[in-house]
């Protein structure tokens, strides 16, 4: 048998790879445990309107990047073969004849970091052909089949990490593992304020997964959950694997704020999708269609569900995702379950049900401060605000308290000091408030709100969960004012 080594030899086709996590595969995955290296499986890169899927890939933050194709072949298979090369294809130490993918990677980097980006190195995943059956091999396969480019059946992980390692010196000027995989892999791209983050191994699984009927995804509090959501949602409709996701959140303002993340994203990742698929809608916005639909009298301000809503089918989109189900009124969440009998659901945080898909990770900073005071709130209030003052920008500083004390409150900064404060309101959209302020926020307005400074005051222990969000809106400061020492503030002590 004569082989021919044209580059579509060793060409990925385009369908899903499935990886068995082999002994050979799992001795591979072992080596990102104490290592630099992270190790991606069966994963694609997306790009305008194509999707090019890698087997095996692995980043070396010193290094670059490792691309392996996995290769059934046996001793059987091969003892016999001959090979020549094809004519345009040279010889490299560092190719196996992976062009196109080469060429999709730089393209990728080219679109979006403007450079080739990092090295690109091959090679091939021998699950069953062992190195002694390799050297009976013809001499015309092993000079296109160099041994150093192969890991064997019987390699072990001392050997696989010397042969990384050795086809490259380190380069400790290599961009980030973040900058370099969120750019390739733009579905795990966590992007803000320019700067590019990759998703950890249970966010990737969760955006991977998919959901069937009614899950729940339990997420601790800053740990990436809503946008993650925005990400599922969006390789979901590249992949056409749906054709309508509704995204609800409890406030316009909440809402704004993950519209903007969404198009920071859409113009990071350089993919084609259908925007008019996808929707984020409140509570009262998702009602009032189906009120709509039924021709009845529309929710204003105040959320409510009427019972023939609940004797009605209402097919508005094949997922609804619910985030922030554990501040959602249950009669909304059981509505939830009614319309989408027939479809799936993901509820973000249902203390009712089991988790389905859960996220530990916390992205709290460790170096962040928590005060408790027990003292007279309001005076305390004015005066944490103007040492702040000292050192933060106003929009870097947020208040929390009740509707009518705020109102208080913000007469007496006005007084107070000569910095500009805002009645944030969730109700209205991003666009319609200036956000550059200090702002005074009611516990229900604060969801999607991220600060550096936060003051808590008028704590309300009848909604732990509003007061938990709140304690993790700062990432510098968090100050808590209070008149009485009590048991509820205790056990919050211990919680934060």
């Amino acid at each position: 048998m004569k082989l021919s080594l044209l580059p579509s030899f060793f060409k990925t086709k385009k369908k899903a790879l499935i990886v068995p996590d082999s002994l050979l595969l799992k001795k591979i995955k072992s080596l990102s445990q104490n290592s630099n290296l992270t190790i991606l499986s069966h994963k694609e890169i997306f790009h305008h309107k194509e999707s090019y899927p890698i087997a095996l890939m692995l980043y070396d933050d010193l290094r670059g990047i490792y691309i392996f194709e996995i290769k059934e072949w046996s001793y059987g298979d091969l003892k016999n073969a001959t090979a020549s090369k094809a004519k345009g294809v040279e010889s490299s130490n560092n190719t196996l004849a992976f062009d196109k993918m080469h060429t999709n990677i730089k393209k990728k980097f080219n679109k979006l970091l403007h450079n080739d980006g990092v090295e690109i190195f091959n090679y091939l995943l021998m699950e069953n052909l062992s190195s002694d059956e390799y050297e009976h091999l013809d001499d015309s396969l092993q000079e296109m089949l160099p041994k150093e480019k192969i890991i064997f059946s019987d390699s072990d992980t001392s050997e696989i990490f010397k042969k990384l390692q050795s086809v490259a010196p380190e380069d400790h000027t290599l961009p980030s593992k973040d900058l370099i995989l969120g750019t390739l892999f733009v579905q795990y791209a966590i992007v803000k304020a320019d700067r590019v983050s990759f998703c950890n191994e249970e966010q990737r699984e969760f955006i991977d997964k998919k959901i069937s009927k009614l899950e729940n995804l339990t997420a601790v509090p800053k740990s990436g959950k809503s946008y993650m959501l925005l990400l599922k949602s969006i390789k979901e409709l590249f992949k056409k694997e749906r054709k309508k996701i509704i995204l609800i959140k409890p406030t316009i303002l909440s809402k704004g704020v993950l519209r903007k993340h969404l198009s920071e994203l859409i113009e990071h990742a350089v993919i084609d999708i259908d925007l008019m698929a996808f929707e984020i809608l409140t509570p009262v916005e998702l009602v009032n269609r189906h009120l709509m639909k039924l021709k009845m009298p529309l929710c204003e301000d105040r959320l409510y569900i009427d019972k023939k809503l609940m004797q009605k089918s209402f097919d508005v989109a094949d997922l609804i995702i619910c985030d922030n189900a554990d501040i959602m009124p249950s009669y909304f969440l059981s509505y939830l379950k009614h319309i989408q009998k027939r479809s799936d659901l993901l509820l973000v945080n249902d203390n009712s049900q089991e988790a389905t898909s859960i996220f530990s990770q916390s992205y709290t900073p460790l170096e962040r401060e928590v005060y408790f005071y027990q003292t007279h709130p309001y005076a305390k209030a004015l005066h944490l605000i103007s040492s702040l003052l000292k050192s933060a920008d106003p929009s870097d500083i947020v208040v929390v308290c009740s509707q009518e004390n705020r109102e208080k409150l913000q007469e007496d900064l006005d007084s107070f000091i000569e910095d500009e404060t805002l009645l944030l309101d969730a109700s209205k959209y991003l666009i319609e408030q200036k956000l550059d302020s200090i702002l005074l926020a009611t516990y229900g307005d604060i969801v999607e709100l991220e600060t550096k400074h936060a003051i808590l005051v008028d704590l309300c222990f009848d909604n732990r969960q509003q007061i938990l969000y709140a304690c993790n809106i700062p990432s510098q400061t968090l100050h808590i004012l209070y008149r009485e020492e009590s048991h509820e503030y205790r056990k919050l002590k211990g919680e934060i």
